[in-house]
């Protein structure tokens, strides 16, 4: 069977990246930009670096900013209304996963309007047409946005997210400019860079694996174990390391999906605004204990990349629960919550949680077939 590997068509990474954003809009021939954005970027003058660019070589544009961590179906219907009304040719996104996933669903959209309700792009939606162009500028180290097919939208009206795959979307340019997330909190840092490692993981172990994702995803591991800590410190160079690690394992996971970490995380995200990046971050440790059985050696590639040298010699069983107790160490030393019931879960929404966790799009990729009790027992074991 081939397989099908979707990428940028151009990137940019260090230190100063996002000046080239001036040269790719102008090589291009775009005209006026919508910038998708939040207001908390724009208060802290994160969002203010990239349109300083703009300011100084007189590129139109306005600004988008009504989008919240979890962007929700109206907000994606208003800055299609907004992209319309401005006649915007492109779209520039700053921020972390939300900017970026409501700009790719306001540029599909925009191309291809029989899909403005937005819901019917759940899934692999049947596009015609590459959405708006966008030029990506992350602002954390975490989603890969920027270089993936995918986005995620809330409903609110039926508290669920959903997945959106669709090659149509990908940015065409991003910046992975790590003076933009300099100024992201420890908090955000940790959460973001725990959600990168679950990226990381889950591609690795996913159905769909092959070899270059493989490549791609033990390399990220690698990068983001020995990075993470010293970025939640604050380390220019941690923040470095990070924005690359997180790059290159969005490279691999938009290729050839999740698994269950990121299906039971939907869930919680939509209901009960948890940030995505905690929810994945609680729920990694565990549910990489109950997958760790149907992985075969693979827990020992991870083992390796993260420097636990006596892995090679390590029996089978032994060296999955050392990955095992890695990752949860990590966890742990990055200030991530233990148990859900931290993060507002309530015991008795769990069983029609779990129900949508179930049926979540990247359910289906975990390398261990699960079902409903499974799910439940796994969320219990985590109140």
């Amino acid at each position: 069977m081939s397989k099908r590997m979707v990428l940028n068509e151009t990137s940019y990474f260090g230190k100063g990246a996002i000046k080239s954003i001036v040269s790719e809009f102008q090589k291009r021939g775009f005209k006026k930009a919508l910038v998708v954005t939040d207001k908390g970027l724009i208060e802290h003058k994160v969002a203010t670096k990239v349109t300083e660019c703009l300011d100084v070589a007189d590129i139109a544009y306005e600004i988008y900013a009504d989008i919240t961590p979890n962007p929700t179906i109206q907000q994606v219907q208003a800055g299609v209304v907004f992209a319309k009304k401005i006649a915007a040719d492109c779209l520039i996104a700053i921020g972390g996963g939300s900017p970026i996933d409501t700009a790719k669903a306001i540029g599909i959209i925009v191309n291809n309007p029989e899909f403005s309700d937005v819901v019917s792009l759940e899934g692999v939606a049947d596009t015609q047409r590459p959405c708006l162009p966008i030029l990506a500028v992350p602002t954390t180290s975490g989603t890969a946005a920027e270089v993936t097919i995918n986005y995620v939208i809330t409903d609110e009206n039926n508290h669920r997210k959903f997945v959106c795959v669709d090659p149509h979307d990908i940015p065409i340019v991003a910046f992975i400019d790590s003076d933009l997330m300099m100024g992201m909190p420890s908090k955000l840092v940790a959460s973001t860079g725990m959600d990168a490692m679950t990226h990381a993981i889950e591609g690795f172990i996913t159905k769909n694996a092959w070899e270059m994702t493989d490549m791609l995803h033990l390399k990220a591991i690698e990068i983001i174990g020995h990075a993470l800590e010293a970025s939640v410190n604050g380390e220019q160079t941690g923040r470095e390391k990070m924005a690359l690690g997180q790059y290159i394992a969005g490279m691999g996971f938009s290729n050839v999906g999740l698994g269950l970490v990121h299906g039971m995380a939907h869930p919680l995200s939509a209901w009960y605004d948890i940030p995505h990046g905690v929810a994945c971050a609680t729920l990694l440790p565990a549910v990489m204990k109950y997958n760790k059985n149907e992985t075969g050696e693979k827990y020992r590639e991870i083992a390796l990349a993260l420097e636990i040298t006596e892995a090679k010699e390590m029996a089978l069983e032994e060296v999955r629960e050392a990955a095992c107790r890695e990752i949860n160490r990590l966890s742990q030393a990055v200030g991530i919550p233990a148990t859900i019931s931290e993060l507002g879960v309530k015991e008795e929404d769990i069983p029609v949680i779990a129900e949508d966790a179930l049926r979540d799009v990247c359910t289906p990729g975990n390398p261990k077939e699960t079902s409903l009790d499974d799910i439940i027992a796994l969320y219990r074991s985590l109140m």
